[in-house]
């Protein structure tokens, strides 16, 4: 990857998009732009690339939740605005994470934080959560760690 922030790209992306007239795509990068910005004017930082993906993740899953709402209440228009904001977002995302790897991962962690059993699943996951952000859904990542803490 290059030294260019996530941020960065997102502007130059914003620039792009205005260049081509590709309004959907601007509409998405906007939004991401402003709950970028609103999180440095609230918090007062500068958002690093490692919480810019965190704000783009919590986007991409309330886009989720919106597309499965919308298709169960047969509004395949509406479905489809927020299936193209989702690959939208997803195009600043890191590279997800194969089932495999995050088995391995998941390994590693209980290793490194010596849990035993479920009692431990915190330590573990304290451990997996900055590894695995943005990267793998934390659903999968939990249910195969209690999986393999359970065994």
């Amino acid at each position: 990857m290059t030294d260019v922030s996530l941020k960065t790209r997102l502007t130059d992306a914003i620039k792009d998009a205005m260049r081509a007239q590709d309004k959907p795509r601007l509409m998405t990068l906007r939004l991401a732009l402003s709950d970028i910005k609103r999180v440095e004017i609230d918090e007062r930082i500068e958002v690093d690339d490692a919480r810019f993906v965190l704000i783009l993740d919590k986007m991409i899953k309330q886009r989720r939740d919106s597309l499965r709402q919308f298709t169960d209440a047969g509004r395949k228009d509406l479905a489809d605005v927020e299936a193209a904001e989702i690959v939208v977002l997803q195009a600043f995302m890191p590279t997800p994470l194969s089932e495999a790897e995050i088995r391995k991962l998941i390994e590693q962690a209980i290793l490194d934080s010596g849990a035993q059993g479920m009692p431990d699943m915190g330590k573990a996951m304290n451990l997996l959560r900055p590894l695995v952000q943005g990267r793998a859904d934390m659903a999968l990542v939990s249910r195969l760690l209690k999986a393999s803490l359970s065994s």
